[in-house]
């Protein structure tokens, strides 16, 4: 069953994410576990570019790593750059004190490190990646997919479908078990930002993905889990809402904080996968008819990624020019200017580009 089409629901899901995460930095009171939204924005990370490698897969026998690597270049990283470029200019040619020292964070960014660096602060989180701290998210997403491709191909290569998919289970065990050896008050930055430590929810999507993809469409165990996942897809969302609404994710919560930082990414993660579960089978359910609203997906296909990018440098620029009032739809009207100008002048072309066959040098 390996397709590799797009899931209109899953774009829908993607601007609701990233709406969640805009107001979250503008308004953390209103929305003060926003941050669960990075949650379910990596396991979506990890079902589709999971589904998108095992279709491959069957399609040619491999996966050509190199053509991978090179689409997922040209789909991030120029608008990256742009982003990094902007804010380095920003700093060293105005005295907003958002862009102070902006430099070396666009280097880091650049690179997808900001991920590494944050996880060796202790304490509250300096400024030094200023208004790219955000880029957090793509350095945990960067270095899962340098490695995920490579280990999957061998279990593919070298295993049965069977031990693929527990292969591909236990691997989601394992940053839960970390995570808790790792436990302690000072390690929250740490466990919060590290790719080691947050894998589990990229692997969850990785593991609907293979699941669908080993299942035939008339093997019982596809009803079934088609019937359950329609079931379970509102209680899925409604809970993720609740978190966004009522849990403090990334500040001191008492007890929930030690068990956030264990077993609630994974329970986040679960979460999250049966949503994307659900929007992958039931097509014509009434969530899936709901994300799959035109203006819904063609944000979420086009626009979802520069909004992420934009969003915070928007946020700490009008703060710093002294913006309070109507700071959050200000900061949604700047950022989807952006997002949009991003999209036609950077992203669509890269998209052309990486659609093209890379060029095979002469002989």
């Amino acid at each position: 069953m390996a397709r590799s089409g797009r899931v209109s629901g899953l774009d829908g899901l993607r601007t609701v994410a990233v709406a969640l995460v805009l107001v979250y930095h503008v308004s953390p009171d209103m929305l003060p576990g926003g941050s669960v939204a990075v949650d379910l924005f990596f396991t979506i990370s990890g079902f589709v570019i999971t589904r998108l490698l095992l279709a491959e897969y069957a399609r040619t026998g491999g996966v050509a790593l190199l053509p991978f690597y090179r689409r997922r270049w040209l789909r991030l990283v120029p608008a990256l750059l742009a982003l990094c470029a902007v804010c380095a200019i920003l700093s060293a040619t105005t005295s907003l004190w958002s862009f102070d020292n902006s430099l070396p964070a666009a280097g880091l960014s650049a690179l997808f490190l900001v991920n590494v660096v944050r996880a060796t602060e202790s304490g509250p989180y300096g400024d030094m990646m200023g208004p790219l701290a955000h880029t957090w998210s793509l350095g945990v997403e960067e270095q899962f997919y340098l490695f995920w491709p490579l280990v999957l191909l061998v279990l593919l290569r070298y295993a049965r479908a069977r031990t693929v998919l527990l292969c591909t289970a236990a691997l989601c065990a394992l940053p839960v078990l970390w995570r808790f050896a790792l436990w302690q008050p000072d390690a929250v930055h740490r466990i919060y930002n590290g790719t080691d430590t947050r894998a589990d929810q990229l692997l969850a999507g990785a593991l609907v993905a293979v699941v669908l993809a080993r299942l035939r469409a008339d093997d019982p165990r596809l009803a079934v889990l088609r019937t359950w996942a329609g079931r379970l897809a509102w209680p899925a969302l409604g809970l993720l809402a609740l978190a966004a609404w009522r849990m403090p994710v990334t500040a001191g919560a008492g007890p929930w904080t030690a068990c956030w930082y264990t077993v609630g990414f994974l329970l986040v993660a679960a979460l999250s996968a049966t949503l994307v579960t659900a929007l992958e089978l039931r097509p014509a359910q009434g969530l899936s008819r709901l994300l799959s609203l035109t203006p819904l997906t063609w944000v979420g296909r086009n626009l979802s990624y520069g909004i992420y990018l934009w969003h915070y440098p928007v946020v700490r620029l009008l703060a710093s020019l002294g913006m309070t009032d109507g700071l959050l739809p200000a900061t949604a009207v700047l950022t989807v200017l952006l997002a949009l100008l991003s999209y036609y002048a950077i992203e669509a072309p890269s998209l052309r580009r990486a659609r093209r066959p890379a060029p095979v040098p002469a002989l």
